[in-house]
């Protein structure tokens, strides 16, 4: 098969320094254009919660998209950690940061030894009224429901404690019925500042191990409650992930580190 058709792949397991842990990633370096309805097969066939593909549009700097096995979606950080990491194991990160151009704005990534930085939006909420349906599905006691005033694809459940997160059991047809957001289900935690986990049924991902998009919201929202800016986080998964979150301003910047599980090669339908 020629060159041209096979690409460069990598699996990626971001937002942990365990083979077998944090959320992994398959991550796609193009060098020919493919349709949006080909990187959506891609996708699925990787049957990951994100494959995310890169087009480098100079020096370090690349548009980045995201897809699960069934959706393109606007933000995951995960996938954005894990996309830095392939470009710094494959040398094609040269300078201090990187620039991703995607469908949530300019989003930069930093680097400092065996720890990555990225820089999101924060996303600011409002609180909600959730239906009794809807609490059902999720199987908890909801303290307080949040969601964005705008272009919201996820929300933030309040629950009592750190066991409460734990034990989390929803019934995801139900919760795909009730509602058409992801779904962050947190509390304080008992040696991180906070605890989460995060549904996205609606998306093919019942739970996904690590959600960086899903942080954008609750370090905001932690961060008012505990008066912090600086804090860490535990999403308590099977696979679990960890995370340092900082607020600045608008911004805030999660960061991990990441462990390369796989590479090797993608080979492309012969009519691409």
């Amino acid at each position: 098969m020629p060159d041209n058709q096979s690409l460069s792949v990598y699996t990626v397991n971001a937002f942990t320094d365990k083979s077998f842990g944090g959320n992994p990633a398959a991550v796609v370096p193009l060098t020919v254009p493919l349709s949006d309805k080909l990187m959506q097969s891609i996708a699925a066939q990787h049957n990951l919660s994100e494959t995310a593909f890169l087009e480098q549009l100079g020096p370090d700097h690349y548009r980045l998209r995201w897809f699960t096995p069934v959706n393109e979606v606007p933000l995951c950080g995960h996938a954005t950690l894990a996309s830095a990491f392939a470009l710094c194991h494959s040398g094609a990160w040269q300078s201090e940061r990187l620039c991703f151009e995607t469908a949530s704005g300019q989003l930069w990534v930093s680097r400092c030894d065996t720890t990555f930085s990225i820089d999101f939006p924060a996303v600011p909420m409002v609180k909600v009224p959730v239906s009794d349906a809807f609490e059902r599905a999720l199987g908890v006691n909801i303290l307080g429901a949040y969601r964005p005033q705008e272009n919201a694809w996820q929300m933030v459940c309040e629950v009592e404690n750190e066991a409460t997160v734990r034990a989390c059991s929803p019934n995801f047809e139900a919760l795909t019925a009730a509602t058409d957001l992801g779904v962050s289900v947190t509390a304080r935690g008992s040696t991180t500042h906070f605890v989460s986990r995060f549904f996205i049924p609606q998306m093919g991902v019942n739970e996904d191990p690590v959600t960086g998009s899903a942080h954008c919201q609750l370090s905001p929202f932690w961060g008012d409650r505990l008066g912090l800016t600086q804090m860490s986080a535990l999403q308590l998964s099977e696979r679990g992930g960890e995370l340092d979150c900082k607020l600045k301003g608008d911004r805030v910047v999660l960061s991990g580190r990441c462990v390369l599980f796989a590479e090797g090669r993608l080979y492309l339908p012969a009519d691409v």
